[in-house]
C-alpha cells in the first residue's frame, strides 16, 4: 500500500519543521508539501496529489476555517485534519461545521497525530484526546452552561466566544465571514438577551458558560 501523502499548513516554521520530522519516522505516511497559509495550501492541492491536509486555524492570508471550507468545495476527496492550540468546544465545533474531518490540539504526540491521519484517510472522523478532555471540562456544570446560552442562536454563540477572546468587530467579521455591522447587531442582541450592558458583562457570561477559559 502506498504511503499517505500529507500536506502541512501552519504559519510557524518551527511547527511545520517539527511535524515534517515527526512524520519522517512514521510508517506509511509521507509529507509531500508545506504551506504557511491557506492560499499556499490550495496551490499545492492544485498541483500535487494529496491524501490528507493537516492545518492550523490561525494563519494570515487565509485562515484554517476558510481553507477547510474551500478544500471541501474544490477537493472534496481530501480529508482535512486540524491541529490547533485551541481546544475550546466552540472553536472545535466551528471547524467541524466548515468541514474538518478531525481535530487535534498541539499537545498531541506523534502516535496520536499519525493515528488521526490514518483515520481521516479512511473516511472516519477523529477527535484527539485533548479535544475530548476539553469537552468533558465544558460539561462540568453543563446544565447551568446550557441554561445560560439556551436563547442564543449558533451564530450569536460564535460572536460571544469571539468577543470573549478580545476580538473587535472587524476581526470577528473576518473570522465568521460577516460584515462588521452584522457583528455589531449580534453584539446588541447578545446584550439584550443576556441582560448585560457592556462587553465586559458578555465576557463574564462567556467564561461562565465555558466558551473560553
Amino acid at each position: 500500500m502506498s504511503a499517505i501523502r500529507v500536506v502541512l499548513c501552519d504559519d510557524h516554521r518551527i511547527v511545520t519543521d517539527g511535524l515534517r520530522t515527526l512524520l519522517e519516522g512514521a510508517v506509511g505516511v509521507e509529507c509531500v508539501g508545506v504551506a504557511s497559509n491557506g492560499m499556499e495550501a490550495i496551490y499545492l492541492l492544485e498541483h500535487i496529489k494529496v491524501d490528507v491536509l493537516l492545518t492550523d486555524l490561525d494563519m494570515p492570508e487565509m485562515n484554517g476555517y476558510e481553507l477547510t471550507s474551500k478544500v471541501k468545495e474544490r477537493f472534496p476527496a481530501v480529508p482535512v485534519l486540524v491541529l490547533s492550540m485551541h481546544d475550546e468546544p466552540a472553536v472545535v465545533k466551528r471547524a467541524m461545521d466548515v468541514g474538518a474531518d478531525g481535530y487535534l490540539v498541539k499537545s498531541a504526540g506523534r502516535d496520536e497525530v499519525v493515528l488521526a491521519i490514518r483515520e481521516v484517510r479512511m473516511g472516519h472522523k477523529h477527535f484527539g484526546s485533548g479535544v475530548m478532555e476539553a469537552f468533558m471540562r465544558s460539561q462540568v456544570g453543563g446544565a447551568t452552561n446550557s441554561e445560560l446560552l439556551k436563547d442564543l442562536s449558533e451564530r450569536e454563540i460564535e460572536v460571544l466566544g469571539a468577543l470573549a477572546e478580545g476580538l473587535g468587530n472587524k476581526d470577528i467579521g473576518e473570522r465568521l465571514f460577516i460584515s462588521p455591522r452584522t457583528v455589531d447587531t449580534h453584539r446588541t442582541n447578545l446584550m439584550r438577551k443576556l441582560d448585560t450592558h457592556n462587553v465586559a458583562g458578555l465576557v463574564r457570561i462567556a467564561i461562565k458558560a465555558g466558551l473560553v477559559r
